[in-house]
Parts: structure tokens; C-alpha cells; sequence
């Protein structure tokens, strides 16, 4: 009696159901998704690849750029082949320490990918705010241990996810209403006193993504007090085009993040296939998006990336 409570508290598997209400058309959502993921490894593997062959490259902002799109790649390969898997072949099971791996995974790196962001708008802001100190301040001593701080301070805060799930009881369902594991969703199927745990995650969110986004703000803000001092017009814009790339990759990943954070928490008359359907956009389109965007305007990885393809054209 007491294996079979233990067994029902803690079970061995879950069930994903996918998207709630649009079961029917999952094998046709799966063909964008499927399609968007494949562009996702193309690009950020080229941009890799681009900016390892190149010294030219080897600039702090570009740095940063591969540590994202690293981050990108862990996060849209942890949650989109087991999507797939439940779309294509309706294999809904997931072992229940895969789906705490998924949690840290996901959650830890996407934390990452904002702590890559805040690093990026730091380099815009020495090169604009300090351009003569730029070389001398961002090493490559300094942007290896900012890296290191940056992937140290995700591990740390977001490692504790997986223990505060494991210890809980799941006595009403093992079925999860969504593609892949994520930390709200299985707090919503325990039977414990939760409020300890979603203060943590509600507290390691605003640590990360909700600090970082501030200090973005921040760095913009004197970056534009500058940039508006410039004598002339034709040199303001071009400053401010030399940002363009990582506030556009800024909006892209914030703008889905914020909305499936707040309607996980606070929306609760948001229909649930609204919130899955935001929450895989946020990790299928900001990696595919990412290398496109510094690729069409960064001239030097564009000049970089029709250098390569020029001899196959010829």
C-alpha cells in the first residue's frame, strides 16, 4: 500500500498532451515548427563557424553573439525534438528526471541568454559612451570571466528548480497541459503548499531577467544622452545603427518572455493554447532570428557569409 501511494505522489512519467484544444492540427503546427527549428541550427551553427574561422571577428560584441547563439541552440534542442517526437508519433511519455532536465536546462539558459544580452548592451555602451578605453577595457581576460559570471550566476540560481520539484507530491495528475516541461507547469499538479517555491522563482526571475532588462534600459539611456550630443545628424544616426541588431534581438526574445511569464502567473483568463503557443514561439524564434538579424545587418558577418558561399557560387 505505502509503494503504491509512494508511486501515485511521485510518478515515474509524466504526460505532455501538446497544446490543449488543438490536438487535431498538431501535425500541421509541428511543419512551422519543425521548419523554424532546422533554420535555427543552420544559422546559429553558420554564425559560429563564421566567427571562429574569422580574426576579424574575434570583436567583444561578436563574442557575446556566440555565447548567445550556444545558449539558443541548448535551449530550442532541449524542448523542440521531444515536441516533435509528441506531434509526429503522439510519444507523449517523458521520464520524469528527463523533464527535470528539461526544467534546468530551459530555465537556466535562458536566463543566460538575458544575463548575453545585458553583456552586449554593456559593449554598445563603452563603445559609444568610451570608445577610446573600448579595446582596453573589454579584454578578452574580462569578456571570458563576464561569460563565465554570466553561465555561473544561471547554473546557481536556477539548480535548486529540479530539487524543489522533485520533493513535491503529485497526488491530482501526471498529465501536463503543454509541449515540454516547464517549472509553473508542474507546480500547478502538486498537492503541497507551494507559495515558498513560486516566491523563489518569482525572486530568481526578476534577478535575472527582470534586473537585466532594467540595466538594458539603463545602458540605452546613456548611450542615447550621448549619442544626441554628436554634432551632426549624419553621425547620430550612424551611432545609433551600430545598435540596431541587438535592440532588435531584444525585442524579439523579451517580448514572448514577458508575455508567458506574466499569463503563467497572473493571466489566468488567458486561454491556455494562447499561453503554450507564445511560450514555444519564445524558443523557436529568437534563435532563428537571432543569426538573421546580425547577418542582414552587420555588414561585416554579411560580407563574412558571401565570402564563403562566393566560391560555390563561381
Amino acid at each position: 500500500m505505502s509503494f503504491s501511494n509512494r508511486t501515485n505522489l511521485h510518478p515515474s512519467t509524466f504526460i505532455l498532451i501538446g497544446i490543449p484544444g488543438l490536438e487535431n492540427a498538431h501535425i500541421w503546427i509541428s511543419i512551422p515548427f519543425f521548419l523554424v527549428y532546422v533554420l535555427a541550427l543552420l544559422g546559429n551553427f553558420a554564425l559560429l563557424f563564421i566567427i571562429k574561422t574569422d580574426p576579424s571577428l574575434h570583436e567583444p560584441m561578436y563574442l557575446f553573439l556566440c555565447m548567445l547563439a550556444v545558449a539558443d541552440l541548448i535551449v530550442c534542442t532541449t524542448a523542440i525534438p521531444k515536441l516533435l517526437s509528441l506531434f509526429w508519433f503522439k510519444d507523449r511519455e517523458i521520464r520524469f528526471e528527463a523533464c527535470l532536465t528539461q526544467v534546468f536546462l530551459i530555465h537556466s539558459c535562458s536566463t543566460m541568454e538575458s544575463g548575453f544580452f545585458l553583456a552586449m548592451a554593456f559593449d554598445r555602451y563603452v563603445a559609444i559612451c568610451k570608445p577610446l578605453r573600448h579595446s582596453a577595457i573589454l579584454t578578452h581576460t574580462v569578456i571570458g570571466s563576464l561569460g563565465l559570471a554570466i553561465v555561473f550566476r544561471g547554473t546557481v540560481l536556477l539548480s535548486p528548480h529540479p530539487f524543489l520539484l522533485r520533493w513535491l507530491p503529485y497526488c491530482k495528475t501526471n498529465i501536463i497541459s503543454h509541449t515540454y516541461c516547464e517549472f509553473m507547469a508542474l507546480i500547478k499538479l502538486a498537492c503541497a503548499e507551494t507559495r515558498i517555491r513560486r516566491a523563489y522563482s518569482l525572486i530568481v526571475a526578476f534577478l535575472t531577467g527582470g534586473l537585466d532588462f532594467i540595466l538594458i534600459i539603463c545602458s540605452y539611456i546613456l548611450i542615447l544622452h550621448t549619442v544626441f550630443q554628436l554634432p551632426s545628424k549624419d553621425a547620430r544616426l550612424k551611432t545609433l545603427g551600430t545598435c540596431g541588431s541587438h535592440v532588435c534581438v531584444i525585442l524579439v526574445s523579451y517580448t514572448p518572455a514577458f508575455f508567458s511569464f506574466l499569463t503563467h502567473r497572473f493571466g489566468h483568463h488567458v486561454a491556455p493554447h494562447v499561453h503554450i503557443v507564445v511560450a514555444n514561439i519564445y524558443l523557436l524564434i529568437p534563435p532563428m532570428v537571432n543569426p538573421i538579424i546580425y547577418g542582414v545587418r552587420t555588414k561585416r558577418i554579411r560580407e563574412r557569409i558571401l565570402k564563403v558561399f562566393s566560391p560555390l557560387k563561381s
